[in-house]
């Protein structure tokens, strides 16, 4: 898939995109944890500072609203990075920095990535400028099999 991203972006510029899968529970949640053990990507839990072994879903989920924010580092590649955040356990929440899309073998990289999620969840994912949700402008089209551009370049 060729995209020129930064067409696309909001128009602040800001390079942070926050992905998302809607209409989560906490069994797709562990499907996600279960798909990165799978691949054997590179990932790292952490609970505020402190470094912890990957739990269960059910386990990170259920935390009090108070305890330290938990999140899971995930490289599918070196050089790739995406951030989940477990806040709620109705959406599978994740960012990644747009400047570490840059060049097509990269983009392409992150595209199979929304696509193997979106295959083990049979769930779209999308992607919105930060601060931008509810306006994604890539996502993973469930019925296309393919992550697609959801957004029209926007005009300056």
């Amino acid at each position: 898939m060729v995209i020129d991203l930064q067409a696309v972006i909001c128009p602040t510029g800001h390079p942070a995109f926050a992905s998302r899968v809607p209409d989560a529970s906490v069994e797709d949640w562990q499907a996600v944890l279960d798909l990165v053990e799978a691949r054997g990507w590179k990932c790292q839990y952490s609970e505020g500072e402190t470094v912890l072994p990957v739990p269960q879903a059910e386990t990170v989920l259920s935390r009090p609203a108070d305890a330290e924010c938990a999140d899971l580092r995930v490289w599918p590649v070196a050089d790739v990075l995406a951030i989940f955040r477990f806040h709620d356990d109705e959406v599978i929440d994740f960012d990644v920095d747009l400047r570490e899309l840059q060049g097509q073998e990269r983009l392409d990289v992150f595209c199979g990535f929304l696509r193997e999620i979106g295959r083990r969840l049979g769930e779209p994912v999308l992607m919105d400028p930060e601060g931008d949700d509810g306006r994604p402008v890539l996502g993973f089209d469930v019925e296309a099999d393919r992550v697609v551009l959801l957004a029209e370049p926007l005009v300056m």
